[in-house]
Parts: structure tokens; sequence; C-alpha cells
């Protein structure tokens, strides 16, 4: 745990990365291997569940301490952490332990299924023998909000300096659903396997945000465009008549879309697919909020799948007959895909019609509804045209364009130069700021997690502010130091963390999205919400209404949700 503890010091003490990557591949070649696997595994979002809730450990910890619990809680919002305000109020020792990072989450495992009494007593002993920053890091695990500000591509890039084996290969190799309890790191990392391959998705290539102009891409003919998709971006693999599906967040997500096992025996082994999935409702593509019907559900009913249908929209192939094709160009593959859609879609039209009714009624999904689609691909004259195109992003449910270099290769990440995403503007609305919370971190000492109100009238026809969003970025560190010392000056109550405001600020609030929802007071969902600008030209009379904000959802979006 100290080797562990001193990585971490190091890492959460420097923003220079060579410095980060320089210490991690040290780290990899020094610590132990069960150590190196249990690294890997927390820096790349694997940590063991949270054995023990965090009011428990907010009331021991005061309890140690030897101060009242609102005191503890005060501490933790102005530290804005929980594991650093533990760390800081429990007494202060320098025994520190030499036991490993392993049998420690080993013991944090198991002490999930311990009595509360067991949980209070193992914390008791290694909170009072723990240095502060091994104590920091063991709540750090405890808590399961480990983000030291090292991405997995960082990791990724120290493991290839320590090891010498490629980082694509690392990412491949690191991707996919393993146990660091159960994996050695030979196995893991070194070790070639071909069975460990079967269900591995390919690293996902992500696009650069267009921030300049958009005409700076150069002649506008070497590019192709397709919309970008308002779903979940995801592989399906086609392995040894198995599938798989995995979204972006390297999350096993098959049993979620069971209607995709029609895919087996019609798509051909040795075929992963880059795409997006989408809901259909009703025959036509929906919204996200839709989507998340079915990803919060643990078993896939069959109401719930002929509701909300799911289809992959698809617009890469990575993999063709068991070949990794990503370094053939973009116009390559997708001749490919083009053809292997076009064959697969005459293939189930040819055998549904040589099935019989009964072969037919024992299909889980009709060859006639097999659900993929191919993603347009689209080429223009004039970047004129493509702004034209993006223009119309909204009314074909997508978020904008992406912008493919026609010879670009399929790469690792997010890197400049062959994809681009050239997104539509926010859609805005100006807010008045009703309440305020600390925020974390660095700005853990400031105001800067605002509640926004739109103005609405009540039973009586009385106008009264009704909050629709929170948001916490957008302003310059400048204009947030000005929030917070007005909010500290024109507090009207407190609610734990939370403070009421005078109402009197008006911010101009950006979204990506607008959705009907029955869970918020508003009755609408906003999607991103972030601050735009500070409105210090505009009254609160001048704010927008909630019907302002319900004119912007989609007309059809209105309808369902009145249904």
């Amino acid at each position: 745990m100290k080797q562990f503890a001193q990585l971490i010091k190091t890492l959460d003490g420097t923003n220079k990365t060579n410095v980060k990557v320089e210490a991690l591949s040290q780290y990899f070649k020094e610590a132990s291997d069960q150590d190196k696997v249990w690294t890997i595994a927390i820096l790349s979002h694997r940590r063991p569940p949270r054995p023990v809730n965090t009011t428990l450990l907010r009331t021991w910890a005061a309890e140690l301490s030897h101060i009242p619990l609102w005191l503890f809680e005060e501490s933790y919002h102005i530290v804005g952490d929980l594991a650093e305000t533990i760390a800081l109020v429990v007494p202060s020792t320098e025994k520190g332990s030499k036991k490993s990072l392993t049998t420690f989450l080993q013991e944090m495992i198991a002490l999930k299924q311990k009595t509360e009494a067991e949980k209070k007593e193992y914390l008791f002993q290694y909170w009072s023998e723990l240095d502060y920053y091994e104590r920091f890091v063991f709540n750090k695990l405890i808590t399961g909000s480990f983000r030291i500000g090292v991405s997995q591509k960082l990791m990724t890039r120290a493991l290839s300096k320590a090891t010498g084996i490629e980082e694509d290969i690392l990412a491949y190799k690191l991707m996919g659903n393993w146990d660091p309890n159960r994996i050695s790191f030979h196995d893991l990392v070194l070790q070639e396997k071909e069975s460990d391959y079967l269900s591995k998705p390919y690293p996902f290539f992500l696009a650069y945000a267009v921030e300049d102009d958009v005409t700076d891409l150069g002649e506008v003919t070497q590019w192709s465009a397709e919309h970008k998709w308002d779903g979940i971006r995801s592989q399906t693999i086609l392995r040894n008549d198995e599938i798989f599906v995995w979204s972006r967040g390297e999350e096993l997500v098959t049993d979620k879309y069971p209607e995709f096992e029609a895919f087996v025996g019609v798509i051909p082994n040795g075929t992963v697919l880059d795409g997006e999935l989408l809901p259909y409702p009703k025959g036509e593509i929906g919204t996200f909020k839709d989507l998340q019907t079915r990803i919060g559900r643990k078993n896939v009913s069959k109401s719930l799948l002929e509701k909300i249908p799911v289809k992959l929209k698809v617009y890469d192939i990575l993999e063709w007959k068991g070949k990794d094709i990503r370094n053939k160009t973009y116009l390559e593959r997708r001749k490919i895909l083009e053809s292997m859609i076009s064959t697969t879609l005459n293939k189930q039209v040819t055998e549904r019609w040589s099935l019989s009714e009964v072969e037919m009624s024992r299909n889980r999904t009709p060859y006639n509804e097999l659900p993929i689609l191919l993603s347009e691909r689209m080429q223009f004259n004039s970047w004129e045209e493509v702004a034209k195109e993006r223009k119309l992003s909204r009314e074909k449910h997508s978020e904008g364009l992406v912008l493919k270099r026609n010879d670009s290769t399929y790469q690792v990440g997010r890197k400049k130069g062959g994809w681009w995403k050239w997104k539509v503007d926010p859609l805005t609305i100006d807010a008045v700021l009703t309440y305020a919370m600390r925020g974390h971190g660095r700005r853990s000492n400031l105001f800067t997690d605002y509640t926004f109100a739109l103005w609405d009238k009540n039973e009586e026809g009385e106008k009264e502010l009704v909050t629709f969003a929170k948001a916490y970025s957008g302003l310059t560190d400048k204009e947030f130091r000005q929030v917070d010392a007005w909010i500290k000056k024109n507090t009207l109550e407190r609610f734990g963390p939370v403070r009421s405001v005078t109402p009197q600020y008006v911010f101009e609030i950006a979204f990506e999205g607008i959705a009907p929802s029955k869970r918020h007071k508003s009755g609408v969902a906003t999607r991103f919400p972030r601050i735009l600008k500070w409105r210090k030209d505009k009254k609160i009379d001048e704010a927008n209404s909630l019907d302002d904000l319900k004119a912007l959802i989609p007309s059809k979006a209105k309808g369902s949700h009145k249904k």
C-alpha cells in the first residue's frame, strides 16, 4: 500500500504528463505482479464495490476524531472530498502499513459481507495505523470514488514503456470483462492467448470537435459526412457463432439488446461493427430518453422490447472475415461495409421466402425485421452544402455531423486529422439563479454548483420561479469568485450544503437536448446543461418562462408524452 500511496501522491501532485508517465512506468517495473493488476484495474475504472455506505463513514470518522457530526459535515462541505476530509480530521500517525495493495483490496471486498460492528472495527484500525497519504488512498478505495487525473490512455502509455508492448496492443488487451481478483499480470498483459480475443472489442476511434472555420479542413471533396447519432456508441462483435455488444464505456451490454441475437447466422463470423444503438419507438427514431428506459433495466421484458425496440445504426467495420481491417482507408472499409449490409439484407429476404410459416413463427426476430441500418454517407461539393445539412440535424434526431477524411485509417482514441465532429449549436434559455452549492476539488471553497429556474404561473395565476436545471461550468474563475462572494451575502436559507439565494442574476443556459419528463417538477429534462453567459444586462423579469422552454421540445416528443 505504501508504494501505491506514494505513486498516487506523485500523480496527484503534478500536471505534467511526462512526470506521470515516468512515475507509472517505474511503478509497473517495481511493484508486485498482483499489485500491478489492481493498479491497472483502479485506473481503468474497475474498482471493487463500496463496502461501507457514506453515512456510516462520516459518522464513524467524526466519532474517532472526537468532533460532533455537524462539524465533520461542515468540514466535508469545505474540503469537497470525503476521503480527503476523513484523512484530515482523523488523528495523524506515522506508523504506516506493510500490507500490499492487493491484500487491502481483498479485505475490502470481504468487508462488504461483514456486520456493521466488524466494519467499524476494521476502519478504526487502519484509520489509526496508516499515515496521512496511505489513509487518504485507503479512503478513496473504500468510498469507490478513485479519480486522480490519470486517463486510461496515459496509463496504457506508461505500461507500454515498462513492458515494451505496443500501446495499441495493450489497449486491446485491457478492454473486456476481466476480474482483477482472478487474473494474473502475465495472463492479462504478457501472455498471448487466442481465446482472449473472442469477445474483445477494438479501442474506439474518437472525433475531435471542430473549433475553427470548417473550411480550414481543406478541399471538401476529400471528406465524407455522416450524422452524429444521439444514442450509445457501441461495437457489435460476431465470432464463433456468438454475439457480443460493447458500449464505448467498455461495458458488455449484450443482454440488454436480445433482438441483436438475430444477427448470429446472418452476419458472417469474424465481423466487428462500429455503430450507434438507437431507439425506434413506433417505427421512428426516438430520443435518448427513450433509450434510457432500456439502459436502466436488469431484465428486458417482451413488452419493453415491443415498446422501445433498438436498432444498430452502423457506420464502420473494423474486422471482416476474421481480419483486422482498421488500417484500410475509410472508403475501403465503407465499401466492405456497404457490400456486407447489402448481402445480409438480400440474404434475409431470400431466407424469409424459403421458410414456412411454422419455421418463421419459431424465429425470435423475423428476417424482415433485422434490427440493423446503414448510416448514410454523404458527399458535398462545397462547405456551404455541408453547413446546410448540419442545420437539418435536429430534424433527423442527430447532434450534428461527423466529418471523415476519405483516406483516414481507424485509429485509437482521440487523434486530430482523420475524424471531426461538427455539432449543431446548443439550445439556449435565459434563467434565474435560485440555489447554490460548493464545488469540488480546487473549487471546494467556492459556491460554483448552481440551480436555475424559469417563470411560470401557479394555480392563483401569480408568477413564480420553477427550477429546471443544474449547471456548474461555463464561467471564468473570476466570474465564479464574483458570484461566490455575492451568494455569501445574499443567502436566504440553508438546507445542509444547499443555499437558496435572492433571485437577482440571470444566466444564459445552453443544453444539447430536451424532452418531457415526469420526474422533474418543471416537466422538462435538459441534456448536458451548462452556463453559456452571465447576462448582467438582464433583469430577472426578462428571464424566459417555462412555456418558452417547452416550446423547444420537438413536436413528436410532446405527442408521445401526452399519451
